[in-house]
């Protein structure tokens, strides 16, 4: 491994302008000359990209531009000392040690960790006041090395060290847990040092803090029993925290990652406070009481988790494609699937087709709908293999999906193609490959191998019979009448309320969407089943919402508020607005709404009801065919919860003291 920086990468007591951008384009330029990048105006504008985002200057009189960049060869570091300090957009003024540093784009585990190292180091007082006394630049090189050697004379050993989650110890008893999460969009520098500044903050006001590091060099999620112990959480970040779910329900404070290091303190304050505040805002989602590390993660596990994760990114493609549809079909009339291609190619706002401005709007609408329903199987492949091998996974994950939508093996064609890519993909990942070969392995090489694997087993072996069982699966749903229908509809019902938004709910869910793209008007079965999925869905919150108004007293202060949010939530058709009453008595609660949720799921299926909406409750009634009878099945259902979760808290238990699940509530 070469050395991340050389005398040559130094530049001592210089002036270099009055600007970020001159300071950035000059240590470009020294990276560039020691031939380690390939070209000056490349890297400076990656770098000046990245300063865009968020100001790289931190306490101290410091400044960490830094980039990934197609034009870097390999990791590198440079420093410049000014003579004339520059503002980088520090509140405590401008800096006057600048580090530039560089990675390329597709930069190994090693050296990322390395490079987070460094970044941490930054942080340390002593380190920083021995460059600033430093008389040469071999001196500066030395200062940087000790602080990498550690790593780089045993990086398998410490590579775990690096990029575990950071933390102030062990908790004492009644001493406040934070738990907090760090991430920038390159994940080289800020999310270090953030973590280490809110750490270091914690322990001087006696906080227990555990914090996950979501950077370049690894990510070992926090424990779920660490999450579920803790008071409050932090998200210092700049871009979307993966995994947000984990801390669903938790107050949250929500801050940029510069943020972290310039005011950690001020976080751990907000946090603590939020932690206090019973209206704090919260982490909204569902948690997934089995979510476990990946260390710890069984073979179930992991399948479940990849296959949750594919249908929550499908999810955004479908509800926005769903509803675009049934734009269309109330603008253009159901005959504008047959003529939706020739209008929106053929005609425009200024040459307007027979049947005027709705037919062309209508066709538009319907158009886009129908397109960003196609992505419906890739997607859900390549975010399977998403949650199996991380980036790599993506490319091979959509082309075997795109071959499974192909082929007609529909749904679970995709299944099947994201599973098979992604486990390729980690595969090859795990491979011991020579160093000139790393930067290669996550963009180009896995990515083609694992495309070649997966989609030609799904071409050669796997397609057929897919494409097969779902053409058989889709008829036996077209076939199902009377009393078969009305079956599966309570089946369905049973199922959203099983778990309020957990697995089995997005289980039926997804079951419901993923047909929305074969109905038509001639195979009405998928529409069918989507608006008793959505039906049932609804009845939950709106029968916790009923009964705290039947009656109020056997409901704390808490669950109360929660009904009248409940009313909007159910409406809105968000099965998560229950959740607050079964947390708090999960074994008369869920029985009580499973029982209205399998009665609306039949009565909508006996009924013929239809939707072409997969998301939106009340709001989409545009898209639901009967809609009085859509509102009378879901009115049903949500009396029979109502009246059921009242007659179990009265009778099935006899319960203690009213307020008794309130103080349950309250975080110790």
């Amino acid at each position: 491994m070469s050395a991340l920086i050389t005398p040559e990468l130094v530049a001592l007591d210089t002036y270099l302008g009055t600007e970020p951008k001159d300071v950035i384009r000059h240590l470009a330029e020294l990276v560039v000359a020691s031939g380690r990048a390939t070209e000056i105006e490349a890297l400076y504008a990656d770098a000046l990209a990245r300063e865009a985002k968020t100001a790289t200057g931190i306490p101290g009189g410091l400044a960490i531009p830094h980039c990934r960049s197609t034009a870097v060869l390999e990791p590198t570091l440079a420093l410049a000392r000014l003579s004339t300090p520059v503002d980088f957009g520090s509140k405590d003024g401008p800096a006057d040690l600048v580090f530039l540093i560089a990675a390329p784009d597709g930069a190994d585990q090693e050296h990322l960790q390395i490079l987070a190292k460094l970044a941490r180091s930054l942080m340390k007082k002593d380190f920083t006041a021995a460059l600033r006394d430093a008389s040469n630049t071999q001196q500066i090189v030395e200062l940087v090395n000790n602080v990498v050697a550690p790593v780089a004379v045993a990086a398998g050993a410490h590579a775990a060290t690096d990029s575990a989650n950071t933390g102030t110890g062990s908790a004492q008893t009644g001493m406040k847990r934070i738990v907090a999460v760090t991430a920038c969009p390159t994940g080289i520098a800020h999310t270090y040092m953030a973590a280490d500044s809110l750490v270091a903050a914690a322990k001087a006001v006696g906080v227990d803090l555990q914090v996950e590091t979501q950077g370049s060099a690894g990510l070992t999620p926090l424990d779920p029993a660490v999450i579920a112990a803790a008071d409050a959480v932090i998200f210092a970040v700049d871009v979307d925290v993966r995994g947000r779910e984990r801390f669903a329900g938790k107050p949250v404070i929500n801050a940029p990652v510069k943020r972290g290091i310039d005011e950690p303190g001020r976080l751990i304050e907000e946090a603590l406070a939020a932690a206090l505040n019973p209206n704090a805002r919260r982490v909204s989602g569902t948690v997934d009481q089995n979510d476990a590390t990946e260390k710890s993660e069984h073979l179930g596990q992991k399948l479940k988790r990849a296959l949750l994760t594919g249908v929550s990114y499908m999810i955004p493609f479908v509800a926005s494609g769903g509803l675009l549809i049934a734009l269309g079909f109330a603008l253009g009339g159901y005959a504008i699937t047959e003529v939706a291609d020739e209008v929106v190619l053929n005609n425009s706002l200024f040459n307007l087709p027979d049947g005027g401005m709705l037919t062309y709007l209508g066709a538009v609408f319907f158009k886009i709908g129908a397109l960003s329903m196609g992505f419906l199987v890739p997607a859900l492949a390549g975010y399977i293999s998403f949650a199996i091998a991380d980036r790599p996974g993506i490319a091979p994950g959509f082309v075997a999906g795109s071959v499974a939508g192909f082929m007609g093996a529909g749904f679970l064609g995709g299944i099947v193609g994201g599973l098979l890519a992604g486990i390729v993909a980690a595969s090859f990942a795990k491979l011991n490959v020579p160093r000139w070969l790393r930067s290669l392995m996550p963009v180009v090489i896995i990515p083609l191998i694992a495309s070649i694997v997966a989609s030609g087993l799904m071409f050669i072996v796997l397609g057929g019979p897919i494409a097969l069982l779902t053409v058989g699966l889709g008829d036996w749903l077209n076939g199902m009448t009377g009393a078969s229908a009305v079956i599966l509809g309570v089946i369905l019902g049973l199922m959203m309320a099983f778990d309020l938004g957990g697995p089995v709910n997005k289980v039926a869910y997804a079951f419901a969407v993923a047909g929305l793209g074969a109905a038509t008007l001639a195979n009405q079965a998928p529409w069918q089943i989507m608006a008793a999925v959505m039906a049932a869905g609804m009845v939950p919150p709106l029968a916790m919402a009923l009964a705290t108004v039947l009656d109020r007293k056997l409901f704390s202060v808490t669950e109360r508020e929660n009904g009248k949010a409940a009313w909007l939530l159910g409406a809105s058709f968000i099965s998560e607005g229950a959740i607050p009453f079964a947390a708090a008595d999960v074994f008369r609660v869920i029985p009580a709404a499973m029982l209205g949720a399998a009665v609306t799921g039949g009565l909508s299926m006996a009924w013929n009801i239809t939707s072409k909406a997969p998301h939106g409750g009340v709001f989409v009634f545009f898209a639901i065919d009967n809609f009085l009878l859509f509102l009378l099945a879901v009115a049903i259902g949500t009396v029979v919860s109502a009246f059921a979760v009242v007659g179990l808290k009265r009778y099935a238990v006899r319960k203690r003291a009213v307020d008794a699940p309130e103080a349950v509530l309250v975080n110790a």
